[in-house]
């Protein structure tokens, strides 16, 4: 696994560059390893939902139309991708949600605040150091019993795979900074229980979705 490149501080001007042509590329490579998350997170309207890292609200549009008699929450770093999200959660009927800027390492919410917590293509920014201390935060604010589902970029096993390594180690912010990552392992040592992942490839691009559960 490369080591993290892209600092804390340059996440908000990179993605403020991304966000324009952010949905292509999510949609091209992406789609496949999102559907499945959402298809594992198995939202029970009526449900207090969180997503981390809401960027564009690709995810976040499918959570509103799942949960239209929940709170449904969304936090992000970057100004420029939450008002792409706001835009998109506007076209839908829900109007039971918020859209906040705010920083994975510190959730602007009491504990046991949320029944699901969903977090997509971010932690393959982050230093591995940090993966263990923020999936705490997760589950800080997950109840008893709550589930996290996470989609990130990971390590393929074929040659092409290889392809998005060498461009993160090119240029990380082609990228958006993510490089692949094995993020399984750290659900466990986070105290997350019931835990299960599943590898997707589309167009190449290799992705992990990663399920746990916050022990009852």
């Amino acid at each position: 696994m490369q080591p993290a490149r892209l600092p804390k501080t340059d996440i908000p001007r990179t993605y403020t560059w991304i966000a324009p042509t952010h949905d292509w590329l999510a949609v091209l490579v992406e789609a496949n390893a999102r559907k499945l998350g959402i298809q594992w997170a198995d939202v029970r309207d009526g449900e207090d939902v969180l997503e981390v890292a809401v960027g564009t609200g690709l995810t976040f549009r499918k959570l509103l139309k799942q949960n239209p008699n929940g709170r449904t929450e969304g936090v992000d770093l970057t100004p420029a991708m939450l008002h792409r999200a706001q835009k998109r959660a506007r076209r839908t009927a829900n109007t039971n949600y918020g859209l906040h800027l705010g920083d994975a390492y510190a959730l602007p919410f009491p504990d046991a605040s949320f029944d699901l917590v969903i977090n997509s293509y971010m932690f393959d920014m982050l230093p591995a150091a940090d993966f263990v201390p923020v999936l705490r935060e997760y589950k800080r604010v997950l109840r008893p019993g709550g589930r996290l589902v996470m989609m990130n970029m990971t390590l393929g096993p074929q040659w092409y795979h290889q392809l998005w390594e060498t461009i993160y180690r090119i240029w990380p912010p082609m990228l958006g900074g993510c490089r692949g990552i094995k993020l399984a392992p750290s659900f466990s040592s986070a105290g997350f229980t019931t835990v299960r992942h599943a590898f997707v490839s589309q167009w190449t691009f290799p992705s992990e979705v990663i399920y746990g559960e916050r022990p009852a």
